[in-house]
């Protein structure tokens, strides 16, 4: 029996579902977007890896990241990783994984207060999607939706989140949007081969 079998209740629990090339989820704050992925993930019957892209910088944090952990169980691999999230995809994607990065957003805060340059890092990223020799979902966070924000800063974060979601979403096969849990398809490969 497979890790993602097992994840999800055994060898006969329903056939794979096979995932895209790359799938980007997006939500806001607490709207079931990473819980979403990573059925997608595991629905897949393929290898669960997980790359986590947040540092424990506190309390709170700890008990966010120690509460997915719990969540997600023994099944998964998982690697940490801050600011190379493309060679590590290029490492570790292979076509019996499924890989979930959790999540952009927090990759983007890592890059943005580590002054690197932000808009290289997007396009890389972007650029790199069909590359991977195997399916990727990427979850992020919708923060442009709320009231502008009221410092500079936080300006400049909600506009680096937004051009970065608009990249990878153009260049990911299937596109999803969770709110109160339920996932909404923006963007669909299966959608081109079905339409009349």
């Amino acid at each position: 029996m497979s890790a993602a079998s097992a994840a999800t209740g055994g060898e006969n629990a329903a056939d794979p579902v096979p995932l895209p090339a790359s799938t980007l989820v997006l939500g806001g704050a607490r709207s079931g977007k990473s819980r979403h992925a990573e059925k997608l993930v595991l629905e897949s019957g393929l290898r669960p890896i997980y790359v986590a892209t947040a540092e424990a910088r506190d309390g709170e944090m700890a008990n966010r990241i120690a509460h997915h952990r719990d969540r997600r169980g023994d099944a998964w691999t998982t690697f940490e990783e801050r600011f190379d999230l493309v060679g590590l995809l290029g490492r570790e994607t292979a076509p019996d994984r499924a890989v979930l990065v959790d999540c952009l957003t927090l990759w983007l805060s890592n890059i943005f207060f580590d002054d690197r340059a932000i808009d290289d890092e997007t396009d890389r990223l972007a650029r790199a999607l069909g590359d991977f020799a195997g399916p990727v979902v990427f979850v992020s966070n919708e923060i442009g939706l709320g009231l502008v924000p009221e410092t500079r800063l936080s300006r400049d974060f909600r506009d680096a989140q937004g051009r970065l979601n608009q990249a990878v979403a153009a260049a990911c096969t299937d596109v999803v949007f969770v709110a109160a849990g339920l996932p909404l398809s923006l963007k669909s490969d299966n959608q081109d081969k079905t339409a009349p």
